[in-house]
C-alpha cells in the first residue's frame, strides 16, 4: 500500500499546472475542500535548514586517498560516487551544547525524583578521563575541560558514537518542540515544568502516531488555523504531511562528510543560477585539505599572501603542538573554539584538524570496492514500528513507548522479505562480508580488531600529523568507546531541488510556437 505523504507527492505531479488552484490533476477535485471530500494538501515547500546547519549542494566527487598513502593502510581506494545534497553542522557540537543535552535529561529524568531514571542520565556524560595518560600532568582538564565556562565553545569529547548518536535523536525533538510551540500548535505551558516527565516529553515520531498529546495552544484553536479537519474545523494535530516538522538529526555519513569536507563547490568559477548561467561541471584539482581552494592548500587574499599560516588545528611535529611562545603557529595546545580557523567553501569549520569526528559508518577496508555510487552508506539495519495490538487502529493501544518515550521499533522480519528485490535481509552491516562474492572476513579479537561495531572516523585532531588532516583520510574505533581527540558534528537529509531553495528539480526551457 502506498503511503499518505507519497500518494500525495503522486498526485500532485501528474499535473503541475493545478499546483496554484488547489485541484488535483488526476481526478479534477479540489483540494482542502470540505465539500469535496477534505482532502489536506499543504503546499509544496523546500525543508529550511534546522539551527545551527548549513545547507550542502550535493554532486559527484571521487571519494577515497588524494595522494599516495603513506601509512601503507590501503583503506580509500578511490571511487566515483554522487551524494545528494543535505545539511550539515556549521561547527562541531560544543561544550556548552552537550551540556544543555544533559541538562534537559536530569529535569526531564529526575534521578531524585526516580532513582531508576539515574543510568539514563548517567549513561549520557562524557568520559572526562580520556584526557589522563600515564606520562603527561593533563588531570585539571579531566575537572575543568568540559565544564569551565572557558571551555563552553571548545568541541565536546570524550563522547562515544552511541553518545552522539543518541545526542541526534533528543535534538530532532527539541528542535521540532521549539517549532510547534512558535507556531502555537502546542501550549507554552507544556514546556514551563520539564521536571519528571520522563516518558511523556515530547517525542517526534510519538507526537506523530499520537501516542503524545501535549496540549493545543491558542493558534491550533483558531478559526484561523490552516491546518483543517476534513469537516472544515481546526485542526490541533499537526501531520508529516504538513511538511511542518523538520527532519531527524543524525550523523552525517562517510560519504556526506568528505564531500562537505572538500567543498569542491569552491573550485567552480561559474556556478549555475537561475538557469541561466551553468557551472564548468568541472572539478580542477583534487583537493588535499578542506579549506584549499587549489591542490597545494594555499589561499591568497586582496592584501597579500596567507602562505605560512596554519590554517588547521594539528600537530606540526613531534612535541610541536602550538609553536613557540612569541610566535605561536595554530595558538591552540590541545583544541581550540569550534569557529576558529578558516572554514572551508561551504562555511564549514574545522574540517580538517581540531578534532576528529564520528561519522555514520560501520568501517570495513573494502568499503569503496562493494559499496553504492549514490549515497553510499554502511550501517543499515531496518526496522519497523513494533505492534503491540493488532487488532486496533487506537494509536495509543496498536503501538507503544520506551522508558525514554521513544517509539519502540523491531528489526524486520527476513522471511517477510525474501520476495523483494531490492533488498532481503534487514542486517545489512556485514553485508558482502566473508561470503563468496566478497571474499573477506572480519572475525573481531580472531584475526583483526574491526567488527560490526566499528565506527569510521574522520577529519584527523589536534594531536595528528597533517597527513590525517585529509578528508579522505579514514580510521575507526569501537562505538561504545571515546577519545580526548574525538568529536562530532550533526548532519540533516533534505529533500526538494538539489539546488536549493527556490529552484526546480530538472532543466526546464520557455515553450516556443513551432514554426510551419
Amino acid at each position: 500500500m502506498m503511503p499518505l505523504a507519497a500518494l500525495t507527492l503522486a498526485l500532485g505531479a501528474c499535473n503541475s499546472s493545478t499546483k496554484s488552484s488547489g485541484k488535483s490533476g488526476a481526478t479534477g477535485w479540489n483540494y482542502n475542500d470540505k465539500n469535496q471530500g477534505g482532502f489536506n494538501v499543504a503546499k509544496p515547500r523546500d525543508i529550511k535548514a534546522g539551527p545551527g546547519l548549513v545547507f550542502v549542494q550535493g554532486g559527484t566527487f571521487v571519494m577515497g586517498a588524494a595522494e599516495e598513502d603513506v601509512m601503507a593502510d590501503w583503506n580509500n581506494v578511490p571511487n566515483r560516487i554522487t551524494v545528494n545534497s543535505f545539511f550539515i553542522d556549521r561547527t562541531e557540537v560544543a561544550n556548552v551544547h552537550y551540556r544543555e543535552y544533559l541538562f534537559w535529561l536530569n529535569r526531564v529524568y529526575d534521578p531524585q525524583g526516580d532513582p531508576a531514571n539515574q543510568k539514563i542520565v548517567d549513561a549520557a556524560y562524557p568520559d572526562t578521563l580520556v584526557w589522563r595518560s600515564e606520562l603527561a600532568f593533563n588531570e585539571p582538564y579531566v575537572e575543568y575541560y568540559f565544564r569551565h565556562p572557558s571551555f563552553n565553545y571548545y568541541p565536546v569529547v570524550g563522547v562515544s558514537w552511541r553518545q552522539a548518536y543518541d545526542f541526534c535523536l533528543w535534538r530532532t525533538d527539541r528542535v521540532n518542540e521549539l517549532e510547534l510551540l512558535k507556531m502555537g500548535y502546542i501550549n507554552k505551558n507544556e514546556v514551563k515544568n520539564l521536571s519528571g516527565k520522563g516518558a511523556d516529553a515530547f517525542n517526534t515520531k510519538a507526537y506523530l502516531l499520537g501516542l503524545t498529546t501535549p496540549a493545543p495552544g491558542a493558534a491550533a484553536r483558531s478559526k484561523s488555523n490552516p491546518l483543517k479537519t476534513p469537516e472544515g474545523r481546526p485542526r490541533t494535530q499537526v501531520t508529516f504531511e504538513d511538511g511542518i516538522l523538520t527532519p531527524d538529526y543524525r550523523l552525517p555519513t562517510e560519504a556526506e562528510w568528505e564531500y562537505a569536507a572538500l567543498a569542491y563547490i569552491g573550485q567552480n568559477p561559474q556556478p549555475r543560477r537561475a538557469e541561466k548561467i551553468r557551472g564548468e561541471e568541472l572539478v580542477a584539482n583534487k583537493q588535499v585539505y578542506s579549506w584549499s581552494n587549489n591542490y597545494n592548500g594555499l589561499r591568497d587574499n586582496r592584501r597579500g599572501s596567507w602562505q605560512g599560516e596554519m590554517l588547521a588545528n594539528f600537530k606540526r611535529g613531534n612535541g610541536d603542538m602550538m609553536g613557540v611562545a612569541g610566535g605561536l603557529n595554530d595558538r591552540a595546545a590541545t583544541t581550540a573554539p569550534v569557529e576558529s580557523f578558516w572554514p572551508n567553501s561551504f562555511g564549514l569549520f574545522n574540517m580538517s584538524g581540531n578534532v576528529s569526528e564520528w561519522v555514520g559508518d560501520v568501517y570495513r577496508p573494502t568499503t569503496f570496492e562493494v559499496g553504492d555510487d549514490f549515497n553510499y552508506y554502511r550501517g543499515n539495519t531496518f526496522k519497523k514500528l513494533y505492534v503491540a495490538d493488532a487488532t486496533t487502529n487506537d494509536p495509543s493501544a496498536r503501538f507503544e513507548k520506551d522508558s525514554m518515550g521513544r517509539v519502540k521499533q523491531v528489526v524486520e522480519n527476513n522471511d517477510d522479505l525474501k520476495n523483494r528485490r531490492n533488498y532481503q535481509k534487514f542486517y545489512a552491516i556485514d553485508y558482502l562480508d566473508g561470503d563468496s562474492l566478497s571474499g573477506a572476513s572480519y572475525g573481531y579479537g580472531k584475526t583483526t580488531l574491526v567488527s560490526d561495531s566499528s565506527r569510521v572516523i574522520k577529519g584527523g585532531s589536534w594531536m595528528d600529523r597533517p597527513y590525517w588532516l585529509g578528508p579522505g583520510t579514514r580510521r575507526f574505533l569501537e562505538e561504545s568507546q571515546s577519545s580526548s581527540t574525538i568529536g562530532f558534528r550533526c548532519a540533516m537529509t533534505y529533500f526538494g531541488a538539489p539546488e536549493g531553495n527556490r529552484t526546480r528539480t530538472g532543466n526546464h526551457w520557455p515553450t516556443k510556437r513551432q514554426r510551419r
